[in-house]
């Protein structure tokens, strides 16, 4: 199938974001993906795009400071709120309408913040990996460490201490953690390469830390899990066995969100489009298709 794509620049609360998009402007309806990080790029989650051969029009952009996105000198800029405010001003430069929005790992937490603000304008939430409290994430990622070969954790311990993060033995150590909760496949895919050497310093270093364990910067407090409630749109929330993201962290999202659909992928960790593609995708379609049909 010719599936038609394009790319550009948008300006976007004064700053130029790049934005990709698979399928034509007369697909049944839009699905915007948001990639994760924060200060990641959108290429990690472009199996998504599989879904426009169903019909659906994908869009992906990459965050300010991301990607080929601008990046400002402004660090008080990277923020959760302005990162919706961002989203919706996209959604309107674009001409989308309602939306259908899918959130990666901190693009799950994006999404559900887009969702309390601004529900009038979704027509349904897909979370990946995503997550509603940052400080049960982070209790959850240490109960994983602790799992981790001694070795391994003492390594981690020993530069954490000095605060050592970018050390060669210390990043070693962390692949580990990687290898396990964040993707299993014994080959990484270009495009996850491609985001990993990519990540935006000032974006993540800013909103996250130096790990995704080690999260420190601006979004270690946040935590909406009281406020789920007040999402009424349908929501599907996705995540791996494995994930770092743990399915303890789904589960608060699913019992949030009344009405919601939870689904496990029992051979994945955090990136399921990758680790189970196939079912992933069709489990996407079918929920997708579902709201559209309804």
């Amino acid at each position: 199938m010719n599936i038609s794509k394009k790319e550009g620049f948008v300006k976007v609360l004064g700053f130029r974001i790049f934005y990709k998009t698979f399928g034509s402007k007369n697909s049944k309806s839009n699905l915007v993906c948001l990639h994760g990080g924060p200060g990641a790029t959108h290429d990690y989650i472009l199996p998504l795009a599989d879904l426009a051969q169903y019909g659906f029009r994908v869009i992906f952009y990459d965050q300010l400071g991301c990607g080929l996105s601008e990046l400002p000198k402004n660090l008080a800029l990277f923020t959760v709120e302005r990162g919706v405010e961002e989203l919706e001003e996209f959604r309107k430069k674009l001409k989308l309408g309602k939306i259908h929005l899918m959130g990666s790992s901190y693009g799950g937490m994006l999404a559900i913040a887009y969702a309390l603000k601004y529900q009038r304008n979704l027509k349904s939430i897909i979370t990946t990996g995503g997550l509603a409290s940052v400080p049960l994430t982070v209790s959850e990622m240490q109960r994983l460490k602790k799992r981790l070969p001694k070795q391994v954790q003492r390594t981690l311990a020993k530069y954490e201490a000095m605060g050592e993060y970018e050390n060669a033995e210390y990043e070693k150590a962390v692949m580990v953690f990687y290898k396990k909760h964040l993707l299993r496949l014994k080959i990484w895919p270009p495009e996850q390469n491609h985001t990993m050497s990519h990540i935006s310093k000032p974006v993540y270093n800013t909103m996250n830390g130096p790990n995704e364990f080690t999260i420190i910067g601006n979004t270690r407090y946040w935590d909406k899990t009281d406020m789920l409630r007040e999402i009424r749109v349908p929501t599907l929330v996705t995540g791996g066995r494995y994930d770092e993201v743990t399915p303890k962290v789904a589960q608060s999202i699913h019992e949030g969100i009344k009405g919601s659909k939870l689904v496990t992928f029992e051979k994945s960790s955090h990136l399921p489009m990758w680790e189970e593609r196939d079912k992933y995708i069709e489990t996407l379609r079918e929920f997708l298709t579902s709201v559209d049909g309804a």
